[in-house]
């Protein structure tokens, strides 16, 4: 077994695929910590469902479906902090709105182009073992930002996840920081398309994070230990897919399930020793 999956490792499509892994897992370990932390995880499950209307529009026109799912990701993530301060709109509803506007719209323009989309699958459940050199320099230009506006930036960010109000009174660019993580989200979740799919790519930004936070409440090491947990569970999720005969997307998110279970029954019984030995003493 160990010989043919340093066979497996030797493959040029493998090595862009534990490439993209990587790269994804840094991003999604950033983005993922800052949503769940600010609760807006259901934001980025409707940027990710309303992208699919950019790529039905990029299958009817003719260009890249990823540049068409990246404008309707960043429009659909603007128009919803837009509006949810401009109008009396609650945002939850906007988010639904949304939703089913870019699915149906994804949907028309599918079924519109002559022809058959041989790749719409891979936009819905990932296959990460297609991702091309161009695929990961996208993705490490978009990671290299992430790094860089959350380090330059990260004092403002942090009072921003956890108190908007107070970031506000403090004379901190609150709408401008929103706007720009927004993006930041919005293209992260396109990037990420590429790895888990449409449907699966939420999973990728809030299950190692909600893993990391049951090992410590700091947003910093939430962060490394996301990035860490995403690139464990993408490796096994690739190995297990190829073993198994199984898609990569599902594969990818069942072994970060599965890490997460095993890291919530040890949080537990450490909880539960902790408690005994207070009870003792």
């Amino acid at each position: 077994m160990e010989n043919k999956m340093f066979e497996l490792l030797s493959y040029p499509f493998f090595q862009r695929a534990i490439l993209a892994a990587l790269l994804a897992s840094l991003t999604c370990g950033i983005i993922g910590t800052y949503i769940v932390s600010r609760r807006i995880v259901f934001i980025g499950g409707s940027i990710s469902h309303a992208s699919f209307g950019g790529i039905g529009m990029g299958y009817y026109y003719g260009f890249n479906p990823i540049i068409g799912a990246a404008v309707f990701a960043v429009f659909s993530a603007f128009s919803i902090e837009f509006l949810s301060r401009r109008t009396n709109m609650r945002t939850d509803s906007l988010i639904g709105v949304l939703w089913s506007l870019g699915m149906a719209v994804g949907i028309i323009f599918v079924f519109i182009t002559p022809g058959y989309a041989p790749n719409l699958m891979s936009y819905l459940f990932g296959s990460i073992l297609t991702v091309s050199w161009a695929d990961i320099g996208i993705m490490a230009v978009i990671g290299a930002v992430t790094v860089f506006i959350f380090t330059v930036f990260f004092s403002e960010i942090l009072y921003i996840a956890f108190d908007e109000e107070f970031a506000t009174t403090r004379g901190m660019p609150v709408r401008a920081l929103n706007y720009l993580i927004l993006a930041l989200v919005a293209l992260t979740i396109v990037i990420t398309i590429r790895v888990v799919g449409i449907i699966l790519v939420i999973s990728l930004l809030t299950i190692p994070q909600v893993t990391a936070g049951l090992l410590t409440g700091d947003f910093k090491k939430i962060i490394g230990l996301s990035i860490v947990f995403g690139f464990t569970s993408s490796f096994a999720g690739l190995m297990a897919a190829h073993w198994l005969n199984i898609p990569s997307g599902a594969s990818i998110i069942f072994s970060a399930v599965i890490l997460f279970l095993i890291v919530k029954t040890w949080h537990a019984i450490t909880v539960r020793q902790r408690l005994a030995l207070k009870i003792d003493r």
